[in-house]
């Protein structure tokens, strides 16, 4: 039965789904069709309505400077940590490990385990490392197990992925660290009461454990196995470098290497140990970067993993302004107040009470998310309108936020945006992987309801 289920969303998803940039292409009608209901602006008509606001007043806050190139900086940030993460992932010592793993599989089962696991702990520690680290883990994989269904394996690579915004990069938690102003109000946290919260680690904790089963669960009968072309596992042959003049002794000296490194190793302990500070996306990258150096071990071949991993961040470069533009709309209001997302967000706080509130924002997060899983966008939508509302039920500013987090990365599972680095060091589409998706997407949701209902009986 659980087969039968998993091959009907398989099919449904490679019938309908299409290419990730489209995908995002449709979410924008839709949300628009959607603002215009929520905000009760007329469809044919520029003309003002009764509020005094004309509809077109929604394009520009589709694509307004203020709106479709909102999150330059924050994209960039984006970026970087999948660059960098990347380009880390490709140092020697990383492979060499990579290999090592994928030694210890022998059968399918071994394979889908190992790379779910791997997976999932390294997106907890950055999400952009996580996401290569796991489709590179799964080629190396299929090099040694043939027989395992090759989809299955890349969509268990990034169903890692799912406890980002859980982990160590999870932007809305380490935004709450410095303080974040919504209105008139401060809302800030520590780590301990949002990442390494004992109910935020143990939800972690059993997905960890759990889902590496459930992926294995959904592998494909003998027939029906979709196996890999051996053609496709070869890997790029190491690159040589002639040092014959000058500039090539310059670009390759370990001295310049040396220097660098220190520096950047130095800054990282002053930080932590003499500042103080605390983790942020800023930080996260810098010690990615250093850490990369360090493993390449040479500033020119550095350079040139760099220029390699920059390939993978161009559907964020791409579809980062389409998704702020979605979010403009999302946030767009009429001349009451009223948006698409405080509508969706209203929904769920009118319900909520001390116990479901968290639960129900989860549940609200990861609807909106859909339409701008972009988690700084996230926490920009709801931010406003769930802190507020909790602290108003005297939650408590780290449960809500974490609540926002966790609906993030839930719903991450079936909207495509996110995959496309590890599609493409797979050479796969989104909807090879998406079927398999749908049910991490359910069997996480349980998970995290329970868990954050259990966080405000127990905690």
């Amino acid at each position: 039965m659980f087969k039968k289920f998993t091959n009907g969303c398989v099919r449904v998803v490679n019938r309908w789904l299409p290419d990730a940039f489209l995908f995002a292409v449709i979410l924008t009608f839709v949300v628009f069709i959607g603002a215009l209901a929520a905000t009760g602006l007329p469809v044919f008509s520029a003309a003002k309505d009764a509020d005094g606001k004309p509809v077109l007043d929604l394009i520009t806050a589709w694509g307004g400077n203020s709106t479709f190139w909102s999150l330059l900086s924050f994209s960039m940030q984006m970026a970087l940590v999948l660059v960098l993460g990347s380009a880390c992932a490709s140092a020697k010592p990383f492979k060499a490990l990579l290999r090592t793993l994928a030694g210890m599989c022998r059968t399918p089962m071994h394979a889908i385990l190992m790379t779910t696991f791997v997976s999932t702990i390294c997106c907890w520690l950055n999400w952009g490392f996580g996401l290569v680290i796991g489709a590179l883990l799964a080629k190396e994989v299929v090099r040694r197990v043939p027989t395992v269904d090759y989809p299955l394996l890349i969509a268990s690579a990034y169903s890692g992925f799912v406890i980002w915004h859980a982990g160590l990069s999870g932007s809305i938690p380490l935004d709450l660290v410095a303080g974040k102003t919504f209105g008139e109000v401060l809302y800030q946290a520590p780590i301990s009461a949002t990442i390494m919260h004992p109910m935020n680690l143990i939800m972690c904790g059993i997905i960890l454990v759990a889902m590496p089963f459930v992926n294995y669960a959904m592998h494909p009968d003998k027939e029906h196995v979709v196996t890999i072309d051996p053609a496709l596992l070869k890997d790029e042959e190491e690159r040589e470098y002639k040092i014959d003049t000058p500039a090539d002794k310059i670009e390759h000296s370990k001295i310049l290497w040396v220097i660098l490194v220190v520096m950047g190793l130095a800054y990282i302990v002053h930080y932590f140990f003499i500042e103080k500070g605390s983790l942020g996306l800023n930080i996260v990258n810098f010690i990615f970067l250093f850490l990369g150096i360090l493993l390449h071990g040479d500033l020119r071949r550095y350079v040139d993993a760099i220029g390699e991993a920059a390939a993978g961040a161009a559907g964020v470069l791409l579809q980062f302004p389409f998704y702020a533009g979605i979010m403009g709309l999302m946030v767009a209001k009429n001349a009451d107040g009223v948006s698409l997302a405080g509508v969706i967000s209203q929904l769920f706080v009118n319900i909520s009470n001390t116990v479901t509130f968290p639960m129900l924002s989860f549940l609200a997060a990861g609807i909106v998310n859909f339409f701008v899983p972009s988690g700084g966008g996230q926490w920009a939508v709801q931010g406003p309108i769930m802190m507020p509302a909790g602290a108003a039920l005297g939650i408590d500013a780290g449960r809500t936020a974490m609540a926002v987090a966790w609906g993030d990365q839930w719903t991450n599972m079936i909207q495509p945006f996110w995959a496309l680095p590890a599609l493409g060091i797979a050479k796969l589409s989104a909807r090879d992987v998406m079927g398999y998706l749908v049910v991490v997407l359910l069997f996480t949701g349980v998970v995290a309801i329970l868990g954050f209902l259990a966080w405000g009986l127990f905690f």
